[in-house]
């Protein structure tokens, strides 16, 4: 499979010789309004949204599109390709009229746009005086769309029938009429039906809040000075992250490979193996070709993912957008690509009708191996970083006249990330803007009793600049009946360090630890019971370290070791400082950073030149 970056017709390039409509002060100020309008419907969605994942862990986007439906500002994450492609399929955009609504969350239909069944998708034209003008878009994780277990996903699955019922693209709303019988069918095969009903308005309200706002836009600088604008911001960020990508890699392929752990049936490792060509077109123009076709087979187990062909350029676009706040993240990213090629049967591009509900853990090592990609051509990305963990608590629990009723508890927890090239990684992140239910929340709204949270020691990779620190939790259990199903990946082959640094610690499931009952769960596992008073443990692991362990100034590793984040043996033994009693032991230390071990490029458990 072959993808070609393609021009959309008028979309993301102006004609030959016709001078810009939208002068530059216009331009920071449009771009300006439609971050603004971006992030309000972002936030309408945060506020009225029903379910905890949702509401709490944040886990939503939402985007604005040109009139051909390409990308013009995006929320910054970098697992979106071709959002409004699918829905064009179905429903040309000639045939759309003011207050359609277009709905799906179709895994293989999408080509990956939407990475598995639990993340929905609306879609909204907007007009201005009868002409499409624009498309906005709001997306959301829901809790529960039936399948084989409650919250639809789970290591157990085969096939994507299993993780909840598929919807290809659906005129969800025709002109201001909503199919109430579509999503009466929809709710009806949610275990939770009302937080399926709540938030399904609220990314109803959220698209109808772009439209009007988008709306707006166009009207108080005209349509042509609006689509314009986006035709400039797009083309601006291809051209920086063209420049930045021949900055980057030199004329040749460049080779990296990172690896997932196992699919929870037994199988695995599996390994991604990505190359990144420069070289010169017929035009005497550069092209950049990633290749993706020597990744492993695809797994029987939930753990694919189907990358579609704009998400490399969208995750190489956002690492060099860096952060600026003068540049937006849109189409530019996937379009500065001129090819992707993916292999049909591959852990990144599975076959229909293989189970996806476990993608993130792919698509966390995806993004390593790009980070992987950018260091084999010298360009300083971070370290690797630990994949986000899921813990699915379900079962039933007393109300307070002695009812049982139903509960899931899904968890999202928060890891390290790599080490940077001048700064230590980020302890405790899920995932981008996503966050960690506070312990408040967790307690009110669901049968356990939090006995610990916190920061899991040592978790961190050592380097000059130390990796991320992942997460302890410790739950009780006061539900009358509990099953775990739990996601944690990264144990065997943790997250890579890199220029001397070492690879981040692994995360781990623990049920009673400290007593005679104590057992450890199986990283990537379901069907785990729990008793009603009994302790679950769940540490998650941490993020590569950057650079030579023995350059960490003393007065840093000290202040790692009074803060709880590396103990006084780990000190002694990876960075070479002694800390005794709270103190920097001066002179131990200039005798143990005597002794400088040996280091290589990469350490994943051991150091190594290359990671194959």
């Amino acid at each position: 499979m072959r993808h070609d970056a393609e021009t959309g017709p008028g979309g993301t390039r102006r004609p030959p010789g016709r001078p810009p409509v939208c002068d530059p002060v216009t331009l920071e100020i449009v771009r300006g309004a439609i971050s603004a309008a971006q992030s309000e419907m972002e936030a309408l969605i945060e506020r009225t949204a029903i379910s905890a994942f949702i509401r709490e862990k944040k886990d939503f986007y939402t985007a604005l599109f040109d009139a051909d439906g390409v990308m013009a500002v995006g929320s910054k994450v970098p697992i979106f390709g071709d959002l409004t492609g699918p829905v064009f399929a179905s429903f040309p955009r000639e045939t759309m009229r003011p207050g359609d609504i277009y709905w799906y969350n179709d895994c293989y239909g999408s080509r990956g746009a939407v990475s598995h069944s639990n993340d929905q998708v609306l879609l909204a034209p907007v007009f201005r005086d009868g002409v499409l003008t624009a498309f906005v878009m709001s997306w959301a994780h829901f809790a529960d769309i039936g399948g084989l277990r409650a919250g639809s996903i789970s290591p157990d699955a085969t096939e994507i029938f299993q993780e909840g019922i598929i919807v290809p693209p659906t005129k969800l709303v025709d002109e201001g009429r909503t199919n109430e019988a579509t999503l009466a069918i929809f709710h009806r095969n949610s275990r939770f039906p009302d937080q399926s009903v709540g938030d399904m308005s609220a990314l109803v309200a959220s698209v109808g809040l772009g439209v009007t706002r988008v709306g707006e836009i166009a009207e108080r600088f005209g349509r042509e000075v609006f689509a314009d604008a986006l035709v400039q911001l797009l083309q601006r960020t291809r051209t920086l992250v063209r420049q930045r990508l021949a900055e980057t890699f030199d004329y040749g392929t460049h080779r990296f490979t990172d690896a997932i752990d196992t699919d929870g049936h037994g199988n695995g490792p599996f390994r991604m193996r990505f190359a990144l060509t420069r070289e010169r077109g017929a035009d005497g123009e550069d092209r950049f070709i990633f290749d993706a076709t020597e990744s492993d087979d695809q797994a029987a187990g939930p753990v694919n993912l189907i990358m579609n062909p704009g998400v490399p350029g969208a995750a190489l676009g956002l690492y060099y957008l860096g952060g600026d706040p003068a540049q937006v993240c849109n189409a530019g990213g996937p379009l500065a690509i001129d090819e992707v090629r993916l292999r049909e049967g591959s852990i990144v591009q599975p076959k229909w009708p293989a189970p996806l509900g476990l993608r993130g853990l792919t698509m966390m090592r995806m993004l390593s191996a790009l980070n992987g990609l950018v260091n084999v051509a010298g360009g300083g990305a971070p370290a690797a970083q630990s994949a986000y963990v899921v813990a699915m608590i379900r079962g039933t629990a007393a109300d307070e006249d002695g009812t049982l009723s139903p509960y899931l508890l899904s968890d999202g927890i928060g890891v390290g990330y790599g080490a940077r090239p001048t700064a230590d990684g980020i302890d405790a992140v899920y995932f981008v803007a996503q966050e960690n239910y506070p312990i408040e929340f967790l307690e009110l709204g669901y049968p356990v009793r939090m006995r610990s949270y916190g920061i899991a020691v040592d978790s961190g990779g050592p380097g000059r600049y130390r990796g991320g620190c992942g997460i302890v939790r410790e739950y009780e259990i006061l539900a009358e009946t509990a099953m775990l199903s739990i996601r944690i990946d990264s144990v065997k082959n943790p997250p890579w360090g890199y220029a001397g640094g070492m690879s981040g610690g692994p995360g781990r499931v623990v049920v009673n630890p400290g007593t005679p009952a104590e057992r450890e769960l199986a990283p990537l596992s379901d069907g785990n019971a729990l008793k009603k008073g009994e302790i679950l443990r769940i540490e998650t692991g941490g993020g590569g370290g950057y650079g030579h362990p023995f350059d960490r100034p003393e007065a840093d590793v000290l202040e790692d070791v009074l803060g709880g984040f590396v103990t006084a043996e780990a000190a002694a033994r990876h960075y070479g400082v002694v800390v005794s009693d709270g103190t920097l032991d001066a002179a131990a230390t200039a005798a143990r950073r005597a002794e400088r071990p040996a280091v290589a490029a990469f350490h994943r458990n051991e150091y190594v030149d290359v990671l194959v």
